[in-house]
């Protein structure tokens, strides 16, 4: 990987999933939020990681992100056992069914950010409970850009307390069917209105394989998704997203309209690159000109004559 600037924080879970696939099932695989996030940003940012694991979270996995770019000492190692989660996925890949959830030292977690840390200036809240994200923000000095992801869970069980969050973000990225929850309406720019409203200046709104929407005041970006032929694996997609989307600003270090439309493409990539293996075996085997290919690949998706 190239030499690059450790400008990104990545705060998230850190996990060892049980995935059951149409092409077969694989056991304690690498996943959670951070993982993919930081691994996606690790081609544009060197994240530093925030995170807990257990005493049986294996070296391999610690050696493989520290390959790859991602700084590691906010990882936390604590007696027990890591964050486990078990699913079975449709044989569309269209849904899936959790069969266990297995917190374990996660659910004990209380990010602890290394001074060193503190003044990242672009900042990923993964999705964890919404006063986990807020801890994060009191311990960050003045950062330039944070973005936070969320799920329906946090939606119905703590809105007081996600309300409080969003209140202090800046992006909020978050999938299409939640996206209609917070916001109570089902008109995609009307959900957008009201997600600007809770606070953020920007919604980007993912549509998995109908690709992603950014929206900013009066601007609308819409992104087409690009047709990967076979899909594995779809866990860790919209992390993957997220993370390149933001490596790539910080990497630019502005988060301009342009900039953003052009993060929202590598998000894409990186996301599009994910879903092409199980777990993380694509996005720590690509490189970054597999990903500049793809990102020109996903402009001449939407090239026309303006005429």
């Amino acid at each position: 990987m190239p030499e690059n600037k450790p400008n990104m924080l990545v705060v998230g879970s850190v996990a060892r999933d049980t995935l059951h696939l149409p092409t077969g099932s694989h056991e304690y695989v690498l996943g959670g939020s951070a993982v993919f996030a930081s691994l996606a940003g690790a081609f544009f940012s060197a994240p530093r990681m925030v995170g807990v694991v257990g005493t049986d979270f294996p070296d391999g996995e610690v050696a493989l992100l520290k390959t790859r770019g991602v700084d590691v000492t906010g990882l936390e190692v604590v007696e027990g056992e890591t964050f486990h989660w078990e699913g079975r996925y449709s044989d569309d890949l269209s849904s899936r069914n959790s069969i266990r959830t297995e917190l374990n030292v996660f659910a004990d977690f209380h990010p602890k950010i290394p001074e060193a840390f503190r003044d990242t200036p672009f900042v990923m809240l993964g999705n964890i409970h919404p006063d986990l994200q807020i801890e994060v923000l009191d311990q960050m000095r003045e950062p330039k850009l944070v973005i936070a992801d969320t799920m329906n869970f946090w939606i119905e069980g703590t809105p007081d307390r996600l309300k409080k969050m969003l209140e202090r973000i800046d992006v909020l990225v978050i999938n299409e069917e939640e996206a209609r929850q917070l916001a109570g309406t089902h008109n995609i720019v009307q959900v957008a209105d009201r997600l600007l409203e809770m606070g953020p200046r920007i919604a980007v709104i993912k549509r998995g394989e109908y690709g992603a929407l950014l929206f900013e005041g009066d601007e609308v970006f819409s992104a087409p998704a690009y047709p990967v032929r076979r899909v594995l694996d779809p866990t860790g997609a919209g992390d993957s997203f997220a993370g390149g989307m933001l490596g790539f600003i910080a990497e630019q270090g502005k988060a301009d309209h342009d900039t953003l439309r052009q993060a929202i493409i590598y998000g894409s990539s990186l996301a599009s690159y994910c879903v092409e293996g199980v777990s993380v075996e694509r996005l720590a085997d690509v490189s970054r000109e597999d990903v500049e290919q793809r990102y020109r690949a996903f402009a001449s998706l939407a090239r026309f004559d303006s005429r």
